[in-house]
């Protein structure tokens, strides 16, 4: 081992540790629940309306509004950033962490997180605005200086954005997965499939958010419909240990879980602080992406944006990590000597009695999941570089990513991922602030849709005047 490797690696670690101390996850958590109190727990209350609104069961009255996609595929894009390898991986390293109680918490975080993401959504649709070439442009960036007036918190958050999209969860560990995955369950070799992905991202992503939006909005559904049947066959053919698993669940919570074979050991607070950081880590609520993509819809109304934007917490974790964590637990999987996606691995082939066809789909999930992790990624570094630099910087951003693609599947990941995972923290602080200092807009705009919606409900219908 180089020492010096080994000593800048655990500096990473202890920062790592300190950036998603308590402090952080307090903050993240305290946004949410605050939220959720003075929002009257919209995330509950208004979660029918919201996927009548995902769903079109609700037409958008304001869909003729400015902006460069429609709701729903503004939706598909952050989807296709937040349904990643996190769904996958991030639920074991949390479970193998903190115990199946880590699950509670990531139920609790994505709660409150749903809040966060309605907030933060809103404020980019409200706060928007129109580059040279046309394009629409939004996120934290736009309402820290146009909302909170402050340019440097601001920079700051792209910066940390454009660092994540080009040299963290945007290209190094998503090419490597794709590569590994293809390697060891088709046995592709691993140039020929850098070089496919490589034109592949090119393709898409050189068409801006029109051609990613596309993309997405027909690959994350059947992505996601097909990882949730994979789980579903799993947990059918396990289905007598089901109200077990769930029981363990909720046991191991609030009483943490004593060391068992490889897993260890882990009390209450490891499982909340796991659960917790993997959970916001997995549907990225208050770390300020999805806002970029939220910004792109045609629409007049921020209300309406941030609820349709807030199931993308609920389709994320409350549905899909749920998936994957139940299905660890009813196998057993996370008692043994495995971590990440070796853990699930072993989760599907127990679980489906086959040592092909279980680690395949887990293969095929990590694939489509990286890919279009890719996309989302590639277009918020793109706005943010837009921010920074103007429209003359987008060419030279999407060549540099492209090349960082090609060149991430060989490259050594355990210093990347955790340098990833930093700047993911420190991306939520500048963008924290401008929730807390923005509330009240939130609020206003909040009580004034739901005014205005009950008003026309009436006028609409004599009968509930009454």
């Amino acid at each position: 081992m180089n020492p010096l490797h080994d000593t800048i690696f655990n500096f990473l670690r202890t920062l790592d540790s300190l950036v998603w101390g308590p402090p952080l996850l307090i903050l993240l958590v305290g946004t949410g629940l605050y939220l959720t109190i003075r929002l009257g727990f919209i995330q509950i209350r208004y979660l029918p309306l919201a996927l009548q609104y995902v769903f079109g069961g609700k037409k958008d009255p304001d869909s003729s509004g400015e902006g460069d996609v429609s709701s729903f595929a503004a939706l598909c894009t952050a989807l296709s950033a937040t349904i990643g390898t996190g769904n996958i991986v991030g639920v074991a390293t949390a479970i193998k962490l903190g115990g199946p109680g880590a699950l509670f918490w990531m139920w609790l975080a994505a709660l409150f997180g749903m809040a966060t993401k309605y907030a933060e959504c809103l404020l980019a649709v409200k706060y928007r605005e129109i580059d040279a070439n046309g394009q629409i442009l939004g996120g934290p960036m736009y309402y820290l200086e146009k909302g909170v007036g402050s340019k440097w918190l601001a920079k700051l958050f792209a910066i940390f954005a454009v660092g994540v999209a080009c040299f963290g969860i945007g290209t190094f560990p998503q090419a490597n997965a794709i590569v590994e995955a293809a390697h060891i369950s088709l046995n592709a070799p691993k140039e020929i499939t850098v070089v496919i992905l490589t034109l592949l991202v090119a393709t898409v992503t050189l068409g801006g958010i029109q051609s990613i939006s596309k993309v997405a909005s027909t690959v994350v559904p059947l992505m996601a419909g097909f990882y949730i049947m994979a789980c579903l066959i799993v947990l059918g053919t396990n289905f007598h240990a089901l109200p077990a698993a769930i029981e363990t669940v909720i046991h191991s919570a609030f009483t943490g879980h004593a060391a068992t074979g490889g897993f260890v050991g882990a009390g209450m607070m490891l499982a909340i602080q796991s659960g917790i950081a993997r959970g916001v880590f997995s549907n990225e609520s208050g770390l300020g992406s999805a806002p970029i993509a939220a910004a792109a819809a045609q629409t007049n109304s921020c209300v309406r944006q941030g609820l349709v934007s807030m199931t993308g917490t609920f389709f994320d974790t409350i549905i899909i990590c749920t998936m994957t964590g139940l299905t660890l637990v009813v196998t057993g999987a996370w008692t043994g000597d495995f971590a990440g996606a070796t853990m699930t691995t072993h989760a599907f082939a127990a679980g489906l009695n086959s040592a092909y066809y279980g680690p395949l789909m887990v293969s095929i999930g990590l694939m489509f999941f990286a890919f279009t992790t890719i996309l989302g990624w590639n277009y918020y570094g793109e706005r943010c570089i837009t921010y920074l630099f103007g429209v003359k910087a987008i060419m030279p951003y999407k060549v540099v990513f492209l090349v960082l693609i090609a060149s991430g599947a060989f490259m050594q990941l355990d210093m990347i991922w955790v340098i990833a995972d930093i700047v993911n923290g420190l991306m939520a602080i500048p963008n924290l602030i401008g929730l807390v200092v923005l509330r009240h807009v939130v609020i206003d705009e909040t009580q004034q849709y739901f005014a205005n919606l009950k008003s026309q409900r009436e006028n609409s219908d004599p009968i509930s005047v009454s």
